[in-house]
């Protein structure tokens, strides 16, 4: 099996459509029909049945998925191992974090990089979802969770905290929740279950079953926003809230401590430019 058909086979596998798998790899609709068709000449097997409602995997498709995607994991293999023996200091660096930490933590420190290796190019993708170090989604994350496989490298960053902040305005028109009465009386802006399952059940450990919910969010910058903005109480880093002009701290004896882990992928842990990316987020975050 040819790996240039092999993957625009993955491809249409995993989002169903030739239009879908097209976007996916940015080619163009005709060239993936026409790969496709030569694969399946190539195996004298129909991989798909071609339904209403897209590509469906024949048994022989299924069997080919396997194949295939044992494929596409020795080649991820190969381009990063062929990354960690990259000695230059220059290229391009993938890089996820959340947009509050890249806002606080990771533009200072990759701003000061800029200035000493202008050759490295650092893509920044700022998102709430979990990349996938192992399928190259990105080369550096910045998470707030330890991940467990084997085949990542994790470093300690920092410990922070989370505390209850609302506006000014907000304080002065509602007053402070009492604590234990699942801010009865109150307004919440919370996030959005699929961003963070316990937070939209309480903030800071206070259950939220009493108040009024004035929002869900998705990311920290729209939290911080809509806080700013009055909605109502919600939960912010205390790097951040504590710095805000607009925003009061409720209760600030209670806050809820965090770990900002760094994470690579092994293979790529003696690559330069990826090493000099990750010695200046580690060096933002032991200067603060």
């Amino acid at each position: 099996m040819d790996w240039d058909n092999a993957r625009i086979f993955l491809a249409i596998y995993r989002v169903g459509t030739l239009r879908g798998a097209a976007e996916t790899l940015e080619l163009d609709q005709a060239t993936v029909g026409r790969r496709l068709a030569a694969l399946e000449r190539s195996l004298g097997a129909r991989l798909f049945l071609r339904t209403p409602n897209g590509y469906v995997p024949t048994p022989a498709g299924e069997m080919a998925a396997a194949a295939a995607q044992q494929m596409e994991q020795g080649a991820e293999q190969l381009q990063r191992q062929m990354q960690g023996i990259d000695e230059r200091l220059c290229g391009v660096v993938r890089l996820a974090a959340t947009d509050v930490t890249a806002r606080h933590f990771l533009i200072p420190a990759l701003h000061r990089l800029r200035q000493e290796h202008p050759h490295i190019r650092v893509v920044l993708s700022t998102s709430t979802q979990i990349t996938n170090l192992t399928k190259r989604e990105a080369d550096i994350a910045v998470r707030t969770l330890r991940p467990d496989a084997p085949d990542l490298i994790a470093r300690h960053l920092k410990r922070l905290h989370t505390a209850i902040y609302a506006s000014r305005s907000y304080v002065k028109k509602r007053g402070l929740p009492e604590p234990g009465t699942g801010l009865k009386g109150h307004d919440v802006v919370i996030y959005q279950r699929s961003v963070s399952p316990a937070k939209s059940e309480q903030i800071c450990g206070e259950s939220i079953i009493n108040a009024q919910v004035a929002m869900e969010v998705s990311t920290g910058l729209v939290m911080y926003d809509c806080l700013q903005a009055g909605f109502g109480l919600g939960e912010l880093p205390t790097h951040v809230g504590d710095k805000a002009s607009g925003l009061v701290r409720v209760w600030p004896q209670r806050e809820t401590p965090y770990d900002m882990w760094l994470v690579l992928h092994s293979d790529l842990n003696r690559t330069a430019r990826v090493r000099a990316v990750a010695d200046a987020i580690i060096a933002a975050y032991e200067a603060t």
